[in-house]
């Protein structure tokens, strides 16, 4: 399913099978999931790369071939995330920054992602999946489950935490956060009464719309949803020395606010990609826990439909698409 030009239908097309390079697994797809960056990509809130592009980065395959260099057995299931490659030379590289990579690439934007029956990967970016977790429930956890769990660290040990935006990443991050002892406090769209029914069955102890205020000063917030207004909505949430996480890679502008809101070392940080060593740390722990990651699954001719669930929140929580 490819891209020729933004905010247009992706284009069922035919293609010869992708040529392995050195270091590179050919990998049949067996699930993709289908991020909200998937959407920002083919509705150009981010940067039109060129085309075709074929979208995707929760890609979970089968390696069928692989480049010179590389031993993988074949038949070895593998996750394919966000990030496609860093340059390991850089400041940030070396750093133990990668996510931050001047020279970075993504999986389904500047590279042919999994939104096809076959992919290409640079086997050094794969991670192993934990066999406890099917294909399909897999498929989320490449970014909804890996973005997610990063801006959980990045919100420290907040015990009253805030998830503004009740979808694929917050349902999963949620349940983390549970595990961990954590009260969460969903916020969802004014009228959203089955996100927020939803939120309290996967154990929030408060869910309301995005407008109010929770009954409680929170220690830190996390915003999934990519509309700037939350981000002062949030601070006005958060206790004196509390965090906002901005955990998605485009939001609208944030409106201005007056600075009583920052004030009381209150702190607003993004998230900005992942890091490999976030891959291996979360999926590692995912094995370990009883998550319910839940999926609404569609035909790989049907990553148009469920886009549009997705853009109008028709879709629950993670769609996947099933080749």
């Amino acid at each position: 399913m490819r891209l020729h030009q933004p905010r247009s239908q992706l284009v069922q097309e035919l293609r010869p099978l992708p040529v392995v390079q050195p270091g590179q697994v050919l990998l049949r797809v067996r699930a993709c999931g289908v991020c909200r960056t998937d959407l920002h990509v083919v509705d150009g809130d981010l940067p039109f790369l060129g085309a075709p592009l074929v979208p995707g980065h929760e890609i979970v395959g089968e390696v069928i071939a692989q480049g010179a260099g590389i031993s993988i057995p074949l038949g070895t299931r593998l996750g394919v995330p966000w990030l496609g490659y860093t340059c390991g030379q850089c400041k940030f590289c070396l750093l133990g920054e990668e996510n931050l990579c001047d020279r970075a690439r993504f999986t389904g934007y500047h590279l042919d992602g999994g939104y096809a029956e076959h992919v290409v990967a640079d086997a050094r970016y794969c991670f192993e999946l934990p066999p406890s977790i099917d294909d399909t429930h897999a498929a989320p956890l490449l970014c909804a489950g890996l973005i997610g769990y990063r801006a959980l660290r990045m919100a420290g040990d907040a015990r009253r935490l805030g998830l503004y935006g009740f979808g694929a990443a917050a349902h999963i991050v949620a349940q983390v956060a549970r595990q961990e002892g954590r009260d969460c406090y969903a916020f969802v769209r004014q009228s959203d009464i089955e996100a927020a029914r939803f939120a309290l069955e996967l154990g929030c102890v408060w869910a309301r719309p995005s407008e109010e205020r929770p009954p409680v000063e929170l220690d830190a917030a996390i915003v999934f949803a990519p509309v700037g207004a939350l981000v002062p909505a949030a601070l006005a949430a958060v206790r004196p020395g509390g965090v906002v996480v901005c955990a998605g890679i485009h939001m609208s502008d944030i409106p201005s606010f007056p600075y009583a809101l920052l004030w009381g070392e209150r702190a607003v940080r993004s998230v900005a990609n992942l890091t490999r060593a976030d891959g291996d740390e979360f999926l590692a722990l995912a094995a370990g826990l009883p998550l319910r990651v839940e999926v609404e699954t569609f035909a790989l001719e049907q990553a148009n439909d469920a886009l549009a669930g997705l853009r109008t929140g028709a879709v629950r929580a993670a769609a996947v698409l099933l080749p």
